[in-house]
């Protein structure tokens, strides 16, 4: 990307604009507000916004707080619909009836991305428009109730996967949908969250918007709702994500070059992750330390993939 400066990209206007009706500690609205600072101010965007916490929070006919053009999707579609824009973009400046320059944008919570749109995400992917999807990716249906999603970690407490005498929370490990995009060999797929002022997150996003052809990134986004966390510690809730190795940063090039861009110093047991959200509360219980080192065995088998896969694209 160009040469990265923390303070100009924050002094870009908003995007997505203050005044929403999204939660106070909500991950979703600082993803989309740092991604969309990646768009250059002589650029313009059109969002494709499939049905999730962030559409019916943020867009309230007749009120919008996008400052770009909006396109409200159903739940299964908006990656389908964004491949149809550009391509009508397309051939608008093919035939000289566009000047203006459009960077394509959809986006999708886990529900829409990981499930309900997967199908119409795949073949936008397979077809490399020249367009963005982000997944801000909080982990469940939290717009609908905190229902499990194929995102949703293994023994999380949901209202689909209830822990208590009979359950332990959710008995599936999580999807990897970072892993399921690359391997549509797309030009670019990266995973990122808020770490170190934001700076992964917009090098990521811009990277993504100016690469030619389809791209794909997964923001971690944590909800305070459905994971069960102060709202002021969202912050530390995502770097403790991080540090546990339970969400890595890295991005992939082409589907061949696997990049980490950030490695833990030491890395941290993943109970202190854990431990900081009400939804794994019951795994402290007496008697689930089973549960817990299960899902710490999962955190270091998917770390321990991804270190080879980086550690081969580095010989290539």
């Amino acid at each position: 990307m160009s040469d990265y400066n923390f303070k100009e990209f924050m002094s870009r206007p908003d995007r997505l604009t203050p005044g929403h009706r999204m939660c106070a500690g909500c991950g979703g609205t600082i993803a989309l507000r740092n991604v969309l600072k990646a768009v250059k101010p002589e650029d313009n965007a059109v969002i494709c916004n499939a049905t999730c916490c962030m559409e019916v929070s943020t867009f309230t006919y007749p009120y919008s707080a996008w400052t770009d053009s909006y396109i409200h999707n159903a739940f299964e579609n908006a990656a389908a619909t964004a491949g149809g824009v550009e391509a009508a973009y397309n051939s608008l400046k093919k035939q000289g009836k566009l000047d203006d320059n459009y960077k394509f944008i959809a986006v999708g919570g886990d529900g829409g991305t990981y499930d309900i749109g997967f199908q119409s995400l795949s073949g936008a992917m397979e077809r490399n428009h020249d367009m963005v999807y982000v997944c801000y990716d909080n982990e469940a249906y939290m717009n609908t109730g905190i229902q499990r999603s194929s995102a949703t970690p293994m023994f999380a407490d949901t209202t689909t996967t209830p822990a208590g005498k009979c359950s332990a929370g959710k008995p599936q490990n999580r999807k990897d949908i970072t892993e399921v995009i690359a391997a549509h060999r797309v030009p670019y797929v990266a995973q990122t969250t808020f770490l170190n002022n934001f700076s992964d997150l917009h090098k990521k996003a811009e990277k993504a918007i100016y690469t030619k052809g389809a791209c794909f990134l997964t923001v971690l986004a944590p909800c305070p709702r459905g994971w069960r966390y102060e709202t002021e510690d969202i912050m530390e809730v995502t770097k403790a994500a991080v540090e546990t190795c339970f969400w890595p940063m890295y991005e992939v090039e082409n589907g061949e070059k696997w990049t980490l861009t950030y490695e833990p110093k030491q890395k941290l047991p993943v109970e202190e992750f854990l431990a900081m959200q009400g939804r794994f509360k019951h795994l402290f219980k007496k008697g689930n330390e089973d549960k817990i080192a299960a899902l710490q065995a999962e955190v270091d088998r998917r770390w321990e993939s991804l270190l080879r896969k980086a550690e081969m694209s580095a010989k290539l």
